[in-house]
């Protein structure tokens, strides 16, 4: 299935950076220069991106929270120096789009933040400036992410790359060789669902210009066994399940396959045939694209298919013992399927896989097997099969991937090779593969940690020696001649007699017993002997202790094969088994290396290898044992930083210096930046390199001399020389061009000096005539409009038609810049007297034309503000204080909403619709108390509430009259008749929002013409003939109360004019 990738970069800031203490030669900007994760002020947040920036760099608890911050924040990257530690997110990260590695090209290696990009251009352009090989490699636990990371490096090489077409077809022929390795060699295990179950060392070739042009790989140890045997929760390899679910069915029919994996005997084991994480039939269409590509012909698919075939039927192979308690099949079906894809004779191929093969001196007899031998003669068949058809296939890959062109090329090479494995019960392979984990951690010790403490002490530069474990004594345990494990294996796998898992555990015992790194139950102590089996034995590995299972060693470690079934197998008309059987292996009677001395030895010939190479490291950390994202598992990282051994090589970083290079070297690169050594330095390098860091300009902290060597401290250092040494470079270069342009330009100049003073000549007259005849045109346009403008207040004529024309079109072009823009704006641009009627006519247009827009940009929300606004002016305009604040403020349609009034006084006005609340206050005729009450206004009438009673209804055609004061207050009054008092008299009332409320009662009410204005004071009826007066007054501060002689007094705050 191919996925779509959304590319969602955030755009960074660009940062311009300055080299002052390069001098002059380093005044220049350096542009687009990304922001490195906000820079240390959110290390807080995010961290440091590079361990060596840790104040407590020895302290395991800061690098630990450090890896965690980042973890965090999706930052799973980190440096320690120019190692890369990578934790595995188990998610996508939108962080390997084409545009980033456009941004990781060619930029200096701590200018960005940290990628396995950056490690992938570090190794290319050091590979391409340095004419040296390369490799990287990378190492972790299982399902730390170690070919995920093989494969985003060689991603990145095929796209940043030079390219032609020929080039693209390498480029795609790398690509695709890793999802046909990984269907054949990968598988789930516990801890991984692509887990790499053989090592793999790729060398990507480069010629002179840094294009890609071929590949070789080498792979070690496909784990055979897994063919026959899973583990509960593990698959057998990739390639049988998506045979199975994506083959076609004319495919299948012809191999006698089924598509259901369950009635497979190799395929059910593991019992999880199906893996939610896993797309078998995507995968399968991608590697049948990848065979394509890489060359394979129809021929040589259909063998290979017919061997994967051969072997799920023989994993359904079943034997019987007959009355003399030999082996016999019991179904023909299988066998008969194996004949035909493998074209071997049905029959010899029954007795071989029934019968074994014994020679004597001068004879070979046949001997029936028994049931358990005719099992295990069945199973050592599909290994010995898959296992040489894989080897085929690595090296079919190879002859593709092979660049014909017998040139010196430059190499980078790639290391993806199983992790360190401990599961509840290892075995051989588990010993083979942390065997292999612990060479590759000497190599790392060796080519870092002990490298860096010898070269400085070679170089006479004073440090601070690091201690560190030195896992010398492990290898040696295991590999050492004559006594190592692998040697006792051997020597119980050859010996005469009957030699057994438990014989070999024994002399185990015997010979490496007294080793402080191996333990087994009878030498363990009380306490730890109860962890240990009989048949088991433990090694203190440097990731920590691993319980190997002895049962099975020897059997894996010979992995024989029956003469008389290699004879059958060498007879087969399959292509591919032909290729991988040989005749010649029968005439050979030397007993084959054992599987355990053919690993070491491939193992000391990888070593061998990158030793002669220029070193990059990746160190994998798995985050948890559940593959779950975002789940940080403190005590497995932990144990992983020890193993890994990242806190050595941080205590190893920052006690040193960051970059070395030879004199020779460094003086030929920069010495074009000092005058006194450009171009040629003929005394001694070491003085010429002495002379060149001071013109630089380098402070004595930042570096060092040594005995062949220059020693720079801190990266940055190096990044600004580099910078002034490319800048300097394209002065040079520069210079050359602009002499070589100058010759050129010179011969180019002189030609077409002679060939412009033909062309002038010939342009001049050109011109001249084009001249003469442009100004006869104006002289006739100019008399033309002189005559025009004589006759303009005559009708229109030919004689004035052009001058008239122009006066209007420059008329209309100025009064499009003079239009009014709104209904107010009464500016009209002054016409000449030929258009003062046509000007009136536009001017009307124009006006209608914004009455009309305006009318219909009004809203029926905006009209009803404006009709309220216009009673509201009516009664208040220049009679009352505050009128003008008030009339840009609209109107609520409301105060209080209908249902936050009580359910009861609802129920009894349910049949009013309910138009505008507000609360007020009413001075009731006793005292003039004020009481707290709400004004509802409805269609019908108006109420005054008190919480749930109606203390008051009043009848909007009872209304008499409405009056407020002239002053600020919010003093209301409204007037009822003699008839309709009910000795209540009229209603005072005081509102914060008077002229909003006294609008809203007019427009109900429709008694627009009753409302007054009082000036001073006001008349109302107490009740029963009885009469009160209001006394308006203006004070400091607003105040309402009854003064002695039993009027009320209402204080308003003047309004400053």
């Amino acid at each position: 299935m191919e996925e779509a990738e959304e590319e969602q970069q955030q755009q960074q800031q660009q940062q311009l950076l300055l080299l002052p203490e390069l001098g002059e030669a380093a005044a220049w900007k350096k542009p687009n220069q990304l922001n490195m994760e906000g820079a240390l002020i959110a290390r807080d947040r995010v961290g440091v991106q590079d361990f060596v920036l840790l104040d407590s760099h020895t302290s395991e608890l800061a690098f630990l929270d450090n890896l965690r911050k980042r973890y965090r924040e999706n930052l799973i990257y980190t440096y320690i120096g120019t190692l890369l530690v990578s934790v595995n997110p188990y998610k996508e990260l939108d962080i390997y789009t084409i545009k980033q590695m456009e941004q990781y090209k060619g930029v200096n290696f701590f200018e960005l933040p940290p990628h396995i990009y950056a490690i992938a251009d570090n190794a290319y352009r050091d590979m391409c400036t340095e004419y040296n090989n390369h490799f990287i490699l990378i190492s972790g636990e299982s399902g730390a992410g170690k070919t995920e990371a093989s494969k985003k490096i060689l991603q990145y090489f095929a796209v940043t790359c030079t390219t032609t077409e020929q080039l693209q077809i390498v480029r795609d022929r790398l690509l695709l060789s890793n999802p046909v390795l990984e269907a054949f060699g990968n598988a789930k295990t516990l801890r991984n669902d692509n887990s790499s179950r053989f090592g793999k060392y790729m060398d990507i070739q480069f010629d002179f210009k840094g294009a890609p042009v071929g590949g070789h790989i080498l792979s070690y140890l496909i784990e055979k066994s897994r063919v026959v045997h899973q583990n509960p929760g593990e698959r057998n390899f990739h390639i049988f399940y998506q045979l199975l679910e994506g083959g076609e069915e004319d495919l299948l029919r012809g191999l006698g396959l089924e598509r259901d994996p369950q009635k497979y005997m190799y395929l059910i084991q593991g019992d999880c045939a199906k893996v939610a994480s896993i797309n078998d039939r995507s995968d399968w269409r991608t590697v049948q694209k990848a065979f394509a590509v890489i060359d394979f012909s129809e021929r040589n698919t259909e063998n290979l298919f017919g061997v994967i075939a051969s072997v799920l039927h023989l994993g359904n192979i079943q034997f019987e013992e007959d009355s003399n308690g030999h082996a016999i099949i019991t179904k023909g079906t299988q066998i008969k399927w194996i004949s035909k894809l493998l074209g071997v004779h049905l029959s010899i191929l029954q007795e071989a896989l029934t019968h074994r093969k014994i020679e004597a001196r001068f004879e070979e007899v046949l001997s029936p097997l028994n049931v358990d031998l005719a099992f295990y003669a069945r199973d050592a068949v599909a290994k010995a099969i898959y296992g040489r058809t894989f080897t085929w296939l690595v090296n079919k890959i190879n002859g593709s991937l092979a660049n014909k062109d017998l040139t010196k090329k430059m190499v980078i090479g790639l290391l993806d090779i199983y992790g360190f494995e401990v599961f509840e019960t290892n075995s051989f392979e588990q010993f083979c593969i942390n065997y292999c984990n612990e060479k590759l951690q000497q190599l790392l010790l060796e080519m870092t940690l002990k490298a860096e403490q010898e070269e400085y002490k070679l170089e006479d530069i004073e440090w601070e020696p690091i201690p560190y474990f030195n896992n010398k004594i492990i290898c040696d345990l295991v590999e050492e001649k004559h006594k190592g494990i692998i040697s006792i294996l051997d020597e119980e796998c050859l010996r005469p007699g009957e030699a057994t898992d438990l014989s070999f555990l024994e002399k185990l015992e015997e010979k490496v017993g007294t080793h402080a790194h191996i333990l087994t139950r009878k030498l363990a102590d009380q306490k730890t002997r109860k962890s240990i089996d009989w048949m088991d034995f433990r090694l203190l590995h440097y990731a920590g202790e691993v319980t190997y299972c002895t049962v099975g060693f020897l059997e894996k470690n010979n992995d024989l094969l029956y003469r008389n079934l290699k004879e059958v197998l060498c007879k087969s008309k399959n292509g591919i088994l032909r290729e991988c059987f040989h005749l010649s292996e029968l005439d050979n009677r030397r007993r084959p290396e054992t599987v355990a001395t053919q690993f070491k030895n491939s193992l000391a010939s990888l070593i061998e290898i990158l030793m002669s190479k220029e070193p990059s490291y990746i160190r994998c950390i798995k985050p948890n044992d559940d593959k779950a994202p975002d789940k940080f598992d403190n005590s497995l990282i932990k144990h992983q930083v020890k193993y890994l051994g990242l806190m050595e090589h941080l205590r190893v970083r920052r006690a040193g210096f960051a970059y070395r290079r030879k004199y020779e070297h460094f003086l030929q690169r920069y010495k074009s930046l000092c005058p006194a050594t450009w171009p040629h330095w003929r005394g001694s390098p070491a003085v010429g390199v002495e002379k060149l860091v001071k013109h630089i300009g380098y402070k004595p902290e930042e570096y060092k001399l040594g005995r062949t060597k220059l020693f720079i401290r801190f990266p940055r250092t190096l990044f600004a020389t580099e910078d002034a040494f490319e800048y300097r470079k394209h002065l040079l270069i520069a210079r050359i061009q602009a002499k070589y342009k100058g010759c050129i330009g010179k011969r180019e100049f002189q030609k077409m000096r002679r060939a412009a003073i033909k062309l002038e000549a010939c342009w001049r007259g050109v011109l001249a005539r084009k001249l003469a005849k442009r100004r006869m045109w104006a002289a006739q346009t100019i008399r033309k409009y002189i005559k025009s403008f004589i006759n303009r207040k005559d009708p229109l004529n030919p004689e004035n038609k052009d001058f008239v024309r122009l006066v209007r079109c420059n008329y209309l072009t100025k009064l499009r810049d003079y239009v009014p823009k709104n209904v107010l704006d009464k500016t009209w641009l002054k016409p000449p007297e030929l258009l003062v009627e046509t000007s009136e006519l536009l001017k009307k247009l124009c006006i209608r034309n914004l009455v009309r827009k305006y009318c219909r940009s009004i809203t029926a929300e905006r009209k009803a503000q404006l009709d309220q606004k216009v009673v509201t002016s009516a009664i208040f305009c220049g009679k009352k204080e505050r009128y003008a604040e008030s009339v840009p403020v609209p109107f609520a349609d409301t105060r209080l909403q209908e249902n936050e009034l009580s359910p009861k006084v609802l129920q009894m006005i349910r049949h009013e619709k309910v138009k505008y609340v507000t609360s007020v206050v009413k001075y009731d005729r006793k005292g003039f108390k004020p009481r707290e009450r709400l004004l509802v206004l409805t269609r019908i009438a108006g109420y005054i509430l008190e919480a749930a009673k109606i203390k008051q209804k009043i009848e909007y055609a009872a209304i008499k009259g409405i009056s407020a004061s002239s002053l600020s207050d919010g003093i209301l009054v409204i007037h009822l008749p003699d008839d309709t008092k009910q000795k209540e008299g009229d209603v005072v009332l005081h509102c914060e929002h008077i002229f909003e409320t006294v609008t809203k009662l007019c427009m109900l009410a429709k008694k627009e013409d009753v409302v007054s204005v009082a000036e001073g004071s006001l008349q109302f009826q107490l009740g029963a003939g009885k009469e009160g007066t209001i006394i308006f007054t203006a004070g400091k501060e607003s105040r309402i109360y009854r003064a002695p002689n039993g009027q009320l007094i209402v204080v308003s705050p003047k309004i400053k004019s």
